[in-house]
């Protein structure tokens, strides 16, 4: 009797390891993203602040520096003046800045932009529907898209100026 209750208890806490570690590796060490270099950029549509209407298939023939970001996240904050001084310059060579906020609320990102004096495209995903389709974890995350709307590069974590500039050189067209 004691060995069947040995036997079934052995039996139980292997069923559990095996759920714990199976739950672990799939939160934490699995590779969920969808946006990978080298396929098609996922079309969306959303609104900026201004309420004009962002379509990614729009802007075929422009490269895309679609960066996901949230005004929580430090190197996300950072970033961001780092991608305004930037913006003007890119945008005559082609480039197109897309920042996703991830589903924050409207004024808090509003004041963000205001106290930040950001000028290039900034939409909420209220429903985070696009950092679903694009598997994006964790903020920030930059995806680079050329202008046949292919996935240039991934990109997870903060960028310093250099990199912004360098990602910036990669997606301009005819480049």
């Amino acid at each position: 009797m004691k060995q069947k209750r040995l036997i079934m208890r052995s039996s139980i806490l292997a069923i559990i390891a095996i759920a714990l570690a199976y739950t672990f590796y799939s939160n934490f060490i699995a590779d969920r993203s969808v946006a990978k270099a080298g396929e098609l950029s996922v079309n969306f549509v959303l609104n900026d602040l201004e309420g004009q209407r962002i379509e990614l298939e729009d802007l075929k023939g422009k490269g895309v520096f679609l960066n996901f970001w949230g005004t929580y996240c430090p190197p996300c904050v950072k970033e961001m003046p780092i991608m305004e001084d930037l913006y003007n310059e890119y945008q005559e060579k082609g480039v197109e800045i897309i920042a996703v906020n991830a589903a924050e609320p409207s004024l808090t990102v509003e004041r963000f932009v205001d106290r930040h004096g950001l000028t290039f495209p900034i939409a909420i995903d209220k429903g985070r529907d696009v950092i679903d389709a694009y598997g994006i974890s964790p903020l920030p995350t930059t995806i680079l898209i050329d202008e046949h709307g292919t996935i240039v590069r991934v990109h997870q974590g903060g960028m310093t100026d250099q990199m912004v500039r360098d990602f910036m050189e990669e997606i301009k067209p005819g480049t």
